[in-house]
C-alpha cells in the first residue's frame, strides 16, 4: 500500500487521545485486504489508509460512526462510510470517484439529498475531528 497520508492518520491518535499510537489502533493489512476483498466494489486508497492506521481505535465512534470495513456498502450511487449518531445524515463517495486515491465527500442528509463536502476525505476526515474535539474543548470550559 503507498504510503499517503499514513503518518497524518497516525498522528491523529496522540493528537487526540493523548497517547502515542500503537498498531493495535488500527487494522492490520492483511485483515483488511480481506474485509475489503469481499465487497464487489473498490475501497478508495484514503479509506483503506484511514481504517489500516485507526480502523480499531476510539476515534472510530467520536460523535459520527465511521464503518468498519465489513459494514461498507453502495446505497443510492454512493460508497457509505460514516454516520451520524441519529442515523438520519451518512457520508459517502460517488461510487464513479472509487478509484480516485482521495475522492470528495458527499453527505445524504435525512430529506435523501445528496450534497458535495466539497473537500476530499482526508480534508474532511482532518476537519471532522478538528471540529469535533474543539467543541468538546469549548463545551468542558
Amino acid at each position: 500500500m503507498p504510503d499517503m497520508f499514513l503518518d497524518k492518520f497516525r498522528g491523529l491518535v496522540p493528537k487526540y487521545l493523548n497517547r502515542e499510537w500503537s498498531k493495535d489502533d488500527g487494522i492490520r493489512i492483511p485483515e483488511l485486504d480481506a474485509e475489503v476483498s469481499r465487497h464487489d466494489f473498490d475501497v478508495p486508497l484514503v479509506l483503506r489508509e484511514f481504517l489500516h492506521c485507526v480502523g480499531s481505535s476510539e476515534l472510530m465512534e467520536v460523535y459520527n460512526f465511521f464503518w468498519d470495513p465489513d459494514e461498507l456498502e453502495v446505497d443510492d450511487g454512493f460508497l457509505l462510510f460514516l454516520e451520524d449518531e441519529d442515523e438520519t445524515t451518512v457520508w459517502g463517495f460517488r461510487v464513479e470517484d472509487l478509484d480516485v486515491p482521495d475522492p470528495i465527500v458527499w453527505r445524504r442528509n435525512a430529506d435523501g439529498q445528496w450534497e458535495s463536502e466539497e473537500g476530499t476525505f482526508s480534508e474532511f476526515v482532518f476537519d471532522q475531528f478538528e471540529w469535533v474535539f474543539t467543541e468538546e474543548d469549548e463545551e468542558e470550559e
